[in-house]
């Protein structure tokens, strides 16, 4: 939607990672310059991948995006978000005035994406992440654990001392391991119903054969929740290293998609397969990639039967001609001269050719 803004760096984290069980996450995303019409300033937040509320610069209210949020917050709730949105994104203005100095720019498309949340794992531990870009690419990230700041950029070295100064990190410490699981953990029960359903992945599987390489991909679509593995087995051993995948990405339709692939032998094709694990599944599947067939088997078998057809027609032909041309010989009158004699004719032998 914002060409200027929405760029790879956050957008993959929600995703999420292996070995979660729930997460919560938030993007705050301001821009100097969205397109016409857009706002400059907005706030998505996700539960296990699901868009659950948003807020914008343009309608300046906090509001959901799922039916068991509306169900179940009272309008204090909505009142809450809406005022801690809207001082975000009085801040964040700030924030884009000051980078804008530091960066030493006048004027141009600029973004400040800020992402946190956390994540309860299956083995029932939590982790929480705090993570800032400007113009998508790294600026600062905080480490609950050492309570410190990473600057990623020397343009973050301020934001650093500043911030490790004050008692900003121990407010974050406290949100990652408290109040956002705590929410979470509420979240997830307010939806349990639709979170919790499944839906089976459709996997195709398809090669390329292109300069003596065969690649092989594997393609899981429209599989609910987020976690699956998909991996390439080899005579019964599952491949890491030498395999490609392009992440888990949601679909518009808040299912999720992901594909794997890997390089072979042209020849060693029928020797891999591709396994998924995934929830809905009862157990883990293995699906095998089918070798189209060539082409040459089909062709000769046209062109024989061609020959056969042509030389049937031929055959059947040179039967109607003989038969045709032995009645004219026994049908043949010889018509009488205009002296009424008789011409000249070869009658008992074949005609030369």
């Amino acid at each position: 939607m914002w060409l200027c803004g929405m760029l790879g760096l956050l957008l993959c984290a929600v995703c999420g990672a292996a070995g979660e069980l729930h997460s919560l996450r938030y993007f705050d995303t301001a821009m100097t310059d969205p397109g016409p019409g857009l706002p400059w300033f907005v706030i998505v937040g996700y539960v296990d991948g699901e868009i659950f509320v948003h807020y914008d610069s343009t309608a300046r209210r906090t509001v959901p995006r799922t039916e068991w949020m509306a169900a179940n917050m009272d309008q204090q709730y909505w009142d809450l978000q809406t005022e801690v949105a809207q001082s975000n994104e009085q801040k964040d203005r700030v924030s884009l005035d000051s980078l804008a100095r530091r960066y030493n720019q006048s004027g141009g498309c600029h973004t400040w994406q800020w992402m946190y949340g956390c994540d309860i794992l299956e083995d029932g531990t939590t982790r929480g992440y705090y993570q800032v870009a400007y113009d998508g690419r790294d600026f600062i990230a905080f480490d609950k654990d050492t309570m410190t700041f990473t600057a990623a950029v020397p343009e973050a070295v301020p934001t650093k001392r500043a911030w490790e100064e004050s008692d900003y990190a121990e407010g974050q410490k406290h949100y990652l391991e408290e109040t956002c699981v705590q929410w979470l953990r509420r979240y997830v029960e307010h939806g349990k119903a639709e979170l919790g359903r499944t839906e089976q992945p459709e996997v195709r599987v398809w090669g390329k054969e292109a300069d003596g390489i065969l690649t092989l991909s594997c393609c899981a679509h429209g599989f609910y929740p987020r976690p699956i593995a998909v991996s390439w087995v080899k005579d019964g051993a599952v491949l890491g290293q030498d395999t490609h995948s392009g992440g888990i990405v949601p679909n518009s339709d808040g299912t999720y998609h992901t594909w794997v692939t890997i390089e072979a032998l042209p020849g060693d094709g029928d020797k891999y397969q591709c396994r998924v694990e995934h929830a809905s599944l009862p157990q883990p599947s293995l699906y095998s990639w089918e070798r189209p067939q060539s082409n040459v088997v089909p062709i000769v078998v046209g062109v024989v039967i061609a020959i056969v057809a042509i030389a049937i027609m031929g055959g059947v032909g040179f039967i109607i001609y003989r038969r045709r041309a032995g009645k004219k010989e026994k049908g043949y009158n010889v018509a009488p001269s205009q002296d009424g004699g008789s011409s000249n004719s070869s009658t008992g032998s074949n005609p030369t050719i």
